[in-house]
């Protein structure tokens, strides 16, 4: 008898350890997640395809690392509109380029100004491609929205 009473007593902390780590993993839900729109507006060739990346760090806006998302459509109008799914909190940045004749580059002039359409999140108003600091933009757990004209 002394014997099974020993055995309550260690089953017993085991089964409260056992039912706090269930509880725990219970309630545990998936990681916060949102979603983002863009709007493009002012597209002014109705040829071409139109990419966007969503970027997440200095890296990636320099090109140095993968965008987190990207898409790529054809042109369907003077505005579009792209959907990217389940982006975790944190700072984002959005580039897009019209790549007018689908020759799968950027077209420049001869002092290297785009002579396709380009925008950026935030729509900086600066002559040349804006810092990460002028793009980004917070995610946080709830759906969000941009709007971003193209030059």
């Amino acid at each position: 008898m002394n014997r099974t009473a020993k055995h309550r007593t260690i089953a017993f902390p085991f089964a409260s350890f056992a039912l706090a780590i269930a509880v725990s993993l219970a309630t545990v839900g998936p990681a916060a997640a949102a979603d983002l729109t863009v709007r493009l507006h002012g597209i002014r060739a109705q040829t071409g395809l139109v990419k966007i990346a969503v970027v997440g760090s200095q890296d990636a806006w320099d090109g140095k690392a993968a965008p987190v998302q990207a898409e790529g459509a054809p042109v369907q109008g003077e505005d579009a509109t792209f959907s990217f799914k389940e982006l975790k909190p944190g700072e984002y940045a959005v580039m897009i380029t019209h790549d007018e004749n689908g020759n799968g580059k950027m077209d420049t002039n001869v002092m290297g100004m785009p002579l396709e359409g380009y925008g950026f999140s935030n729509n900086p108003q600066v002559m040349r491609k804006p810092t990460w600091d002028e793009a980004r933009f917070t995610v946080s757990d709830s759906d969000v929205a941009i709007d971003i004209d193209l030059h």
